[in-house]
């Protein structure tokens, strides 16, 4: 049963491999490439762990979509076996344990989460192991585990600022469980925080070396301006698709069970619980205000899937919910690989919505090498010394897209590169060749930087028939002033 199980693992990992060798890079993606070249204790936007995870994988593969994506797919196998593990020393019995981890990589954060490289993927894996270290510490009761939850949450940090509510979720479990509270007077907790605290120092010590931006931008999306209570109609449909339907339904279940049923001790139940709905509750509540992204609750469903297991494995439900439970633990991962495959093949080729457009279209860089091509003979045609890009997602792709050491910049939000050598004098000094939407140069911010603009060529991004977005090439000479916008981004108080 077990080898039968890690087997179905590999299979899915192979799968995802080739979907990543098919699959143009999304422009976050091709974001965080250009900053594993520069690795550096923080950006702009998140911690660092994500670029880590991109520079081991190009190492191994180069600098190609496969290469960008191969570590991340490849940390499912320790994923999968710290998920398998905890599971284990939770609940007792391989049975729920192999149902954990099936459930888990049936689930399309984790297919296409760890397939499109983001601070979730790395997220996802770390947050594993925390409740692994957890668990060992719930099961063995020596308290130098609490060093190993130290390291997990640590890194937990490393991936995604989420990680801050894994503290609130242990301390809700150390006084919810009568024989936790033990631990609140013992060394070892406070030394596994500061462990955590040592690991993430990097992220700390890079903010406070650029007046803190990373952690005022992010936490700043906490800040109520206003209510728009539409946004929380959005949680459920999206964390339905996320978990995908049947992984969806055994989990609710399953936090239902371990409310209120006898299923498991109750360090167990307090543990898993707390992990879910720490985090779920806040991104409830975030949502009265703001636009909550499928992917902010990746952290949630390692304890999700551990709650999914519960359901299909350890009640024994009547009538139509017993039946309702057999049927999603029996097609959960098959029904999970066909919507993973459907996605990918419908992101390539549009096929499945007859080559319309979709919600793929914008963000993954289907066309953009064909495009790329294009854009550098236009570029050697006009002698342009460094290509301009309006935005970090077409910067990026124009930094991975186009050849090897061709000199691309983004004028404005130099916040985000800030840790890369900026282009030379002399290649802002000569033509610049400006690939953006049309019209972008009617901007008088954008015209009135440079003495002479020539629209050079009008080129289209396409899927197939379908056409994703029209680009306009323009070659801008004469530079007025600074060719590059250097005000402060908007948490430092700039435009």
């Amino acid at each position: 049963m077990v080898r039968g199980a890690f087997a179905v693992v590999i299979g899915l990992v192979l799968l995802r491999l080739a979907a990543s060798a098919w699959t143009p890079l999304t422009f976050d993606e091709a974001y965080y490439w250009t900053w594993s070249k520069h690795l550096a204790g923080g950006y702009y936007d998140h911690p660092p762990m994500v670029a880590v995870v991109i520079r081991i994988g190009t190492l191994i593969a180069g600098d190609t979509p496969l290469g960008v994506r191969l570590f991340s797919v490849l940390l499912t196998l320790p994923m999968s076996w710290a998920i398998y593990r905890a599971t284990e020393l939770l609940f007792g019995g391989k049975r729920i344990a192999v149902s954990a981890m099936l459930l888990l990589n049936a689930t399309m954060i984790v297919s296409v989460g760890l397939m499109i490289v983001t601070p979730d993927a790395p997220l996802l894996v770390a947050s594993s192991f925390v409740i692994l270290a957890l668990a060992q510490v719930a099961a063995t009761g020596r308290g130098v585990w609490w060093l190993a939850v130290g390291v997990a949450v640590g890194l937990a940090l490393l991936s995604k600022y989420t990680a801050l509510f894994f503290g609130a979720a242990i301390l809700i479990w150390l006084v919810a469980v009568p024989n936790n509270r033990r631990w609140l007077i013992s060394l070892w907790p406070y030394l596994g925080g500061i462990t955590a605290f040592a690991v993430f120092s990097p992220v700390l010590l890079w903010n406070a070396d650029h007046q803190w931006v990373s952690f005022i931008k992010q936490l700043g999306r906490a800040r109520i301006d206003e209510f728009r209570a539409a946004y929380i109609a959005e949680l459920i449909p999206t964390q339905f698709i996320f978990a995908t339907p049947l992984v969806f339904i055994l989990g609710t279940m399953g936090l239902y069970a371990l409310a209120r049923r006898p299923s498991g001790a109750l360090s167990a139940r307090v543990l898993v619980s707390a992990m879910v709905w720490v985090i779920a509750l806040y991104f409830a509540w975030h949502a009265l205000h703001a636009r909550v992204e499928a992917n902010w609750f990746a952290p949630i469903y390692p304890a999700f899937a551990i709650a999914a297991a519960v359901a299909a494995t350890m009640v024994r439900w009547q009538g139509r919910a017993q039946r309702t439970v057999e049927t999603c633990l029996r097609w959960a991962t098959p029904v999970g690989a066909v919507m993973f495959v459907a996605l990918v093949v419908q992101a390539n080729t549009g096929l499945l919505s007859g080559y319309k457009r979709d919600a793929t279209v914008r963000s993954i860089g289907v066309g953009f090498p064909e495009l790329a091509a294009e854009i550098e003979a236009v570029r050697q045609r006009t002698g342009a010394t460094c290509v301009l890009g309006p935005d970090y997602g077409t910067t990026s792709w124009l930094m991975f897209y186009l050849p090897k050491g061709t000199c691309v910049a983004q004028r404005g939000q130099r916040i985000r590169w800030i840790n890369m050598p900026e282009p030379s004098a002399q290649q802002l000094a000569g033509k610049l060749l400006l690939v953006a939407s049309p019209g972008l140069m009617n901007d008088p911010d954008w015209r009135g930087t440079f003495s002479r603009v020539e629209k050079v060529a009008d080129l289209t991004r396409k899927r197939g028939p379908l056409v994703i977005e029209d680009v306009e090439l323009d070659l801008l000479e004469g530079p007025t002033g600074e060719v590059f916008d250097r005000s402060l981004p908007p948490e430092l108080g700039g435009r």
